[in-house]
């Protein structure tokens, strides 16, 4: 009985033994993989997991959001920030590190500018009038804050070398506010110029190629502004009348102009589709025949062909040349005729927004031998002494009256409304920039007195002062109040503001006279 037992077991071994020889040459025959491709038997997928793949079908990818084109008043103002302010950037980086820190300020002004132009073409302009005068407030408040951090940088550096160039950057900082300018907004941009140039040849004086390549590249930002504007709004920015509110596109833009994203973040990316079946793989290689049209026969056949492989180049009309338009040389795309932006109707006057000035806190502090004197308003009456190495700064004083007591150094007036100053002697000058309706009363003596750009200014000269000079430029209705005569009255004499200009061919010399209108 054990006999039997035994020699059954051995057949059944004997008969699996066979069966699983079967089962492999199976296996080999039906998926066989070339040796030159062993990564794919490591990741062969076993049946169960083929089955459970094939049954779930992959999902759809996501469609993509289509990129909006941007307006072409907003990629020409990309082209100005490209070109003229980053060359005006990266020309104060290796100037120093104080006017590197001003240029950053500009970059930034323009950046928010743009932010500000984009959302005009997608918005209705609020209404300043009523409760929108605070959204419109909002919108310009970054380029306000940029102009601001230009000027503070200026105010807290006046000991610095550079404190003209300093200068120069916070006054056409002021160009910025062109935006609200309704009527010809590109004469404000020329008018700021101006007030740079004041500046400007200041440092063109010293003839420094460095700095001279740096003021010329801060005038070219105005010059190419000027053209921008003239372009695309010569009657103030015009705005979306089908737009949204402006206060909701604010919010969908972010600082650098591109859409923000919304509030509960990006949803995340769906899953890897599940792998798919097997792969079957035919190895029987076929050798593909080179076509006639294609390789290397094909260009030595064009190229046989002479005069005639021409023959399919497109004519270029000669207003597209650029070696014959030198326009056309600034931008990399010719413009096509067809596709000129018309001029857009001007419109209807509307009230002017509110000033962009932030109001400060008065001020009136001795810093070593310098006094500065700033931001009061109301009737103030303000004293102090001076003395002989003291110089005094008055800026952004209105309806401020000023006595100066004592011999001071120098005086500086700059961005005055109304102000009246009585002084006893100066060793230097008093210079006055950009003030309206100044008194200017002179106790003792001072040597010269320099007026640019004053509008209105009564000047009262002791006798001691009668042979102070005064230089005056794009200054009008000033007058000069001298004691003279044996009895010391006064005379009012009034500063020429026209002068007639010809060429005398005698003298061989451009002359130059006072205009007197009698009658």
């Amino acid at each position: 009985m054990a006999t039997n037992n035994m020699h059954n077991l051995t057949t059944l071994i004997k008969r699996l033994e066979a069966a699983t020889l079967r089962l492999e040459d199976i296996a080999s025959s039906t998926i066989e993989l070339p040796q030159a491709v062993p990564a794919l038997q490591q990741t062969l997928a076993s049946p169960q997991s083929v089955l459970s793949s094939s049954s779930t079908p992959a999902p759809p990818p996501a469609p993509k959001a289509p990129v909006e084109p941007l307006p072409e008043s907003i990629e020409q103002f990309d082209a100005l920030i490209d070109q003229s302010v980053q060359k005006f950037v990266k020309l104060s980086d290796g100037l120093d590190k104080l006017v590197a820190q001003q240029a950053a300020k500009v970059l930034q002004g323009f950046k928010e500018q743009r932010r500000f132009l984009l959302i005009t073409t997608k918005a209705k302009k609020p209404d300043l009038t009523g409760s929108d005068t605070s959204t419109y407030q909002d919108l310009l408040k970054p380029i306000n804050e940029a102009i601001m951090a230009s000027n503070e940088i200026k105010d807290s550096n006046r000991p610095s070398p550079f404190f003209p160039h300093l200068n120069a950057v916070a006054e056409g900082m002021i160009v910025l506010a062109w935006v609200t300018v309704e009527n010809r907004p590109f004469k404000h941009v020329e008018d700021t110029l101006g007030s740079v140039q004041y500046w400007g040849n200041k440092i063109l004086k010293d003839k420094v190629p460095q700095q001279v390549e740096w003021i010329q590249s801060f005038y070219q930002i105005f010059r190419d502004l000027t053209e921008y504007v003239k372009d695309y709004f010569p009657s103030g920015v015009t705005w979306n009348v089908k737009g949204q509110p402006a206060n909701e596109v604010a919010k969908s833009i972010s600082s650098s102009g591109a859409p923000a994203p919304a509030a509960g973040g990006a949803p995340p990316p769906p899953p890897p589709p599940p792998p798919g079946p097997p792969p079957v793989f035919h190895f029987d290689e076929q050798k593909s025949e080179p076509s006639g049209g294609s390789g290397f026969g094909a260009v030595f056949s064009e190229l046989n062909k002479g005069d005639a492989v021409t023959k399919g180049l497109k004519k270029v009309d000669k207003s597209q040349m650029t070696h014959k338009n030198p326009s056309l040389r600034a931008s990399s795309t010719v413009p096509d005729g067809s596709s000129v932006r018309a001029k857009s109707p001007a419109p209807g006057k509307k009230p002017k927004p509110e000033s962009m000035r932030v109001k400060k806190p008065p001020k009136k502090v001795l810093e070593g031998n310098k006094w500065t004197i700033e931001n009061f308003e109301g009737g103030e009456h303000i004293q102090i002494e001076a003395e002989i190495s003291h110089s005094i700064l008055i800026s952004k004083c209105n309806s401020t009256t000023l006595i100066i007591k004592g011999k001071g150094n120098a005086v500086t007036i700059e961005n005055c409304n109304r102000l009246g100053l009585v002084l006893d002697d100066l060793v230097s000058s008093v210079d006055v920039v950009k003030t309206q309706s100044l008194g200017l009363q002179i106790n003792g003596v001072i040597p010269t007195i320099l007026l640019d750009q004053v509008d209105g200014a009564q000047i009262y000269l002791s006798k001691a002062s009668t042979g102070t000079r005064v230089f005056s430029s794009k200054s009008s209705g000033v007058n000069l109040n001298i004691i003279s005569g044996a009895d010391d009255d006064s005379v009012e004499i009034p500063l020429p503001s026209q002068i007639c200009s010809y060429f005398d061919e005698a003298k061989g010399e451009i002359v130059n006279e006072i205009v007197s209108h009698a009658g």
